[in-house]
């Protein structure tokens, strides 16, 4: 009897939105859905194979992962990013209420928009080690072991891009989108 956690349709639905919003946010979203796609075929084909040596999630990003590299190398890629069609990250939602009460202004709503259009940009020109680390940590939430696992580095590895990555990204919100103008 196979492995319920071997269940591809299952695998397919947990993992899908997760995927699809990972690779959003490393290539955009005009091509997340056709690699998402690919993704799940590559998992398809290798479940068989999968040997329990991490995480399905772990093994599952790592492919995701793999993909997305091999797409931002890609010059068709390169040259729509230097044309300005990487979307950004449009998953980021605007909270439904500051105080959970109250529902926010149409002129914080614009805020909002303007903060987070700014911040994806500047998290899109990131170095795709630096964007890739910083997107599993900080935007989807994984454990740095985890991240290591994912990617194939070392922990320390791991923790110097993140540390690097956040303070470019730092550096850059800070100079070019105007924070102060949001407060």
């Amino acid at each position: 009897m196979a492995d319920p956690e071997l269940d591809f349709p299952q695998i397919y639905a947990d993992f899908r939105p997760k995927i699809l919003r990972y690779l959003e946010r490393l290539v955009g979203a005009a091509e997340a859905e056709d690699l998402t796609q690919e993704v799940f075929i590559k998992v398809n084909q290798a479940l068989p194979s999968f040997r329990g040596e991490s995480q399905l999630s772990t093994w599952i990003y790592r492919i995701a992962t793999n993909a997305a590299i091999d797409k931002t190398r890609a010059a068709s890629f390169r040259e729509d990013a230097d044309q300005g069609e990487l979307e950004e990250l449009d998953e980021i939602e605007i909270p439904a209420g500051w105080t959970g009460e109250v529902p926010p202004s149409l002129e914080q709503q614009l805020m909002w928009k303007e903060m987070i259009e700014c911040f994806a940009n500047f998290v899109g020109r990131l170095p795709v080690n630096h964007r890739t680390v910083f997107v599993l940590s900080d935007l989807e939430g994984l454990a740095n072991g985890e991240i290591a696992s994912i990617l194939g580095v070392s922990l320390e590895t791991v923790k110097i891009r993140l540390h690097r990555g956040r303070a470019r990204l730092f550096q850059e919100l800070k100079a070019h989108c105007k924070a102060e103008d949001w407060l």
